[in-house]
């Protein structure tokens, strides 16, 4: 949850023009948050907000949230306001969401569930792999990937965001057996696709991911509760991360250290903390947080060493629950 991105760049922007664009890298993980006291648990009221993705803004001061119904990106603070920092045609439904704390930017996974009624059209919903990037500070657009061009014959969903020591950024498609990848030229290729990353159609596969400093990417495959370790440098020899521990479910990634992973499990309403002294050949549970059934999605880092998990509350908007979900939360996750 990694990066110095893209700077800013006019509204609409072809990919090929994306130069010189990334510099020293940053993680929003590490930035530095002067609030005087951290909250427990954030709670917001939206009817119908349905957020997917969250992450930390410690200059700002405030939560960032995406969501499936409306596409807009919100800002909440602690004590529960919620505002819309960034809208955009582009957004149909928002889910992971990744700050680039030196440029102050912010990058979205942009998807088409069908959940967003004012803007889905069917030739876009589970077609769209979309990667949208926005100043941090104005919430203005600074450009758009198309990331599902490159695989127009498949069915798509950009589910989340990492970055390498490099400043490259890779998503992950869920719906598709692919991981893309961005480079420091704003240059789109498919990184891997194997169809062991697969899974059955409606089903989620690839999800949550991670880069490690050691040089590679760890990353959930959902409806199979498996993590995979790959190589940055040869990723189709991509591994099993072996674990006792069924990881059905798996969503967001948070890597706490080079030796201790957070794992959120939606459908299990749990938080894995997942150790390991293998370099990732191996884990064991070394924790476990158990949230309420209200489909725990992300994590975000606050203040460097507090992590929190989004309560999405998606599995009633999958049921069509009527009336809608009004109240969401962010909740200090402790082991």
């Amino acid at each position: 949850m990694r990066i110095a991105f893209f700077a800013l760049l006019p509204r609409r922007v072809a990919p090929a023009l994306l130069l010189a664009v990334l510099a020293t890298a940053c993680s929003n993980d590490d930035a530095t948050d002067s609030s005087p006291a951290a909250p427990t648990r954030v709670t917001f009221t939206q009817a119908g907000l349905y957020p997917e993705g969250v992450e930390y803004d410690g200059t700002g001061q405030r939560f960032l949230v995406s969501s499936q119904t409306r596409g807009a990106v919100g800002q909440v603070k602690d004590d529960g306001t919620y505002t819309v920092f960034a809208d955009d045609p582009a957004l149909v439904s928002t889910i992971g969401l990744r700050i680039d704390e030196n440029r102050r930017q912010l990058l979205v996974a942009v998807s088409d569930p069908g959940y967003n009624a004012s803007r889905t059209s069917l030739p876009t919903q589970r077609k769209t792999a979309g990667l949208a990037i926005f100043n941090l500070n104005s919430g203005q657009r600074v450009a758009y990937l198309d990331l599902g061009a490159l695989r127009p014959g498949q069915n798509h969903f950009a589910n989340d965001i990492a970055v390498d020591a490099q400043n490259n950024i890779y998503v992950t498609d869920s719906f598709s057996p692919v991981i893309y990848k961005v480079d420091t030229q704003g240059r789109t290729s498919v990184f891997l696709e194997d169809a062991q990353l697969g899974a059955p159609a409606g089903a989620f596969g690839l999800n949550g991911i991670a880069y490690h400093p050691e040089g590679y990417l760890l990353v959930a495959k959902s409806n199979e509760g498996a993590l995979f370790k790959v190589p940055v440098n040869n990723p189709t020899a991509f591994t099993k991360v072996a674990t006792s521990q069924s990881l059905v479910g798996a969503d967001g990634l948070l890597l706490q250290d080079n030796t201790t992973l957070q794992v959120v499990t939606n459908a299990q309403a749990k938080v894995y903390r997942l150790t390991s002294t293998d370099a990732w050949g191996s884990a064991t549970v070394s924790g476990t947080f158990t949230t309420p059934p209200q489909y725990p999605t992300t994590l975000a880092r606050r203040a460097g060493a507090d992590s929190y998990v989004l309560y999405s509350n998606l599995n009633a908007l999958q049921a069509n629950q009527s009336p809608p979900v009004s109240q969401f939360s962010i909740t200090r996750v402790t082991f």
